[in-house]
C-alpha cells in the first residue's frame, strides 16, 4: 500500500509529450480494498480497512477515504479505528486478490513480454518493442488503463518515463486512477521539485539524515557536495542517490523474477507467554514457509524468526544453515533454536518465520547422504494431500487445537506465476 492518500495528485493531459520514454510502472489503486469494493459495492465511498480482527490485527490495505484519516499499512487495526472510527473492517481474501492479480498481469503480457512484477499489485513494463504494434508509450498506458478497468473493474495508476525509478515516482504522484508522463526533456525539472523522500531507497532514517542537513528536495541533493552526502548516507548510498537525483537509472526490466525471501507471520488473538505454544506456532509457520519454498522450486540458506512483544518492541534473529533447505522439519528446528535464545521479557503479540538467501532447489549441491531424506518423503506426501484436498487438510498433531492467530499472512505477497 502506498503512503499517499490521493492529495496533491498530478496527472498528464491528453496528448502529453512522451518523447524519450519507454518504461511504464503500473500500480493498482489500493488493491486489496478496491477488490473488496468490487465484490461488495455497498462499501464504495466508505472508509475501508482490510486487515485482521479489530484491535489485534494489522492493516493490510485501506481505501483512500481511510488513508485521509492517517490510516496506513502495517498499522494496528485498533489504532486505525481510533484515527477513523467510522471505518469498515473486512478480513483479507488473498485467493481473490491473487486471481485478479493474475488477470491483470496477463493483460500486461498481451501488450509486451517485458513485464517485471514487483508484487501482487504492481509491475514494470518495457514497451520500447511494442510501439509499432500499439503506438507510443503514452498511448499504450492509456490503453492499458482502459483494459484493466473494462476487464477487471479495477483502476490503476501508471507512470511513464525513460527509467524505472522516474516511472515509479510518476505513478505514485498520479494516484489514484491517474496517468503521469515524464518525458526525457522534462525529467530533470520533474525530479528537482520532488522531496527527497520520493527517491526510491530513501527510507525514514535516511530522509531524516538528509533533512537534518537542510537537504529537503532533489534539487538540494544536486547542489550538495558528494562528501556531505557520503557522511549522511554512507558512500554506497550517497553515490546511488546522487545518480538517481540526476535521473540516471541503468536498470532494465527483468522478466525473470528472483525471489529474495519467503515468510509468514501472525498476530495472536491474545498475547502469548507460553513457550510451548510459541514453539508450536513456529513449527506451523515453518511448514507454511517450507511449502511455499517447494512450490516455487527454492531452498533457503538462511532462516530468520521475528517476535513482536506486547509493547510492540520487535526482535529478529537469523542464522545461515550448513545446507540449503526447503524441509519443514529442518526450518522449524532452526526457528525454534533461534527462538530459544531470545529472552521472553513479556508476552508475544506477533511471531514470524522467514526463509532468506534463496537458491534454486538442488543447486546447493548434493551431500554424500541426506539426513532429511525421511522428512522429504513426509513433505512430499503432505504436498500431495494439500494439492488434492486443500491447504488445511493435513497438519502436524502438535499444531492442532483452537486457532490462536488473527490470520497468518504471507509477507510481501508476490504476483502469481504464469501457468
Amino acid at each position: 500500500m502506498g503512503r499517499g492518500d490521493g492529495t496533491g495528485r498530478i496527472v498528464s493531459p491528453d496528448g502529453a509529450d512522451d518523447t524519450g520514454t519507454r518504461i511504464l510502472h503500473v500500480d493498482m489503486d489500493a488493491f486489496y480494498a478496491s477488490v473488496e469494493v468490487l465484490d461488495d459495492p455497498s462499501l464504495a465511498g466508505r472508509p475501508l480497512i482490510v486487515g485482521g480482527m479489530e484491535g489485534r490485527g494489522v492493516v493490510s490495505s485501506a481505501s483512500y477515504e481511510a488513508r485521509r484519516f492517517g490510516v496506513r499499512s502495517a498499522m494496528a487495526v485498533g489504532r486505525a479505528l481510533q484515527l477513523c472510527p467510522t471505518a469498515v473492517v473486512v478480513v483479507p481474501h488473498f485467493d481473490r486478490y491473487a486471481a485478479l492479480s493474475k488477470q491483470v498481469m496477463s493483460i500486461f503480457r498481451d501488450v509486451t513480454p517485458l513485464v517485471e512484477p514487483l508484487s501482487i499489485d504492481e509491475a514494470f513494463l518495457d514497451v520500447s518493442g511494442a510501439r509499432r504494434l500499439w503506438g507510443s508509450p503514452g498511448h499504450i498506458a492509456r490503453m492499458l488503463r482502459r483494459r484493466v478497468l473494462d476487464e477487471t473493474g479495477l483502476t490503476c495508476s501508471i507512470g511513464v518515463a525513460a527509467t524505472k525509478h522516474v516511472a515509479k515516482i510518476a505513478s505514485t504522484v498520479s494516484k489514484p486512477d491517474g496517468l503521469l508522463i515524464v518525458s526525457g526533456p522534462e525529467t530533470a525539472a520533474f525530479l528537482a521539485a520532488r522531496p527527497v523522500r520520493a527517491l526510491w531507497g530513501i527510507g525514514p532514517k535516511a530522509a531524516e539524515a538528509l533533512e537534518g542537513r537542510g537537504i529537503r528536495f532533489v534539487a538540494d541533493i544536486l547542489q550538495t557536495p558528494r562528501p556531505v552526502l557520503d557522511r549522511a548516507l554512507g558512500p554506497a548510498m550517497g553515490a546511488r542517490i546522487a545518480q538517481l537525483a540526476r535521473g540516471e537509472d541503468p536498470r532494465e526490466v527483468e522478466t525473470e523474477r528472483v525471489e529474495k525471501s519467503v515468510g509468514h507471520e501472525e498476530t495472536f488473538l491474545e498475547d502469548v507467554g507460553d513457550t510451548g505454544v510459541l514453539r508450536s506456532e513456529l513449527r506451523r509457520l515453518a511448514d507454511r514457509v517450507a511449502s511455499r519454498l517447494r512450490a516455487g522450486g527454492w531452498e533457503a540458506r538462511t532462516i530468520a524468526v521475528k517476535l513482536r512483544f506486547a509493547d510492540f518492541t520487535t526482535l529478529s534473529r537469523s542464522v545461515s544453515v550448513p545446507e540449503p533447505t526447503n524441509v519443514g522439519q529442518r526450518i522449524g528446528d532452526v526457528a525454534i533454536e533461534l527462538f530459544s535464545k531470545i529472552d521472553l521479557v513479556q508476552p508475544v503479540r506477533l511471531i514470524g518465520v522467514r526463509a532468506e538467501k534463496l537458491t534454486g532447489d538442488g543447486l546447493g549441491g548434493l551431500a554424500l547422504w541426506d539426513d532429511d531424506e525421511d522428512w522429504r518423503r513426509v513433505d512430499a506426501a503432505l504436498d500431495d494431500a494439500r494439492s488434492r484436498f486443500g491447504g488445511g487438510a493435513v497438519r502436524r498433531a502438535s499444531t492442532l487445537g483452537p486457532r490462536r492467530d488473527v490470520n497468518a499472512l504471507p509477507t510481501n505477497p508476490k504476483a502469481p506465476r504464469e501457468d
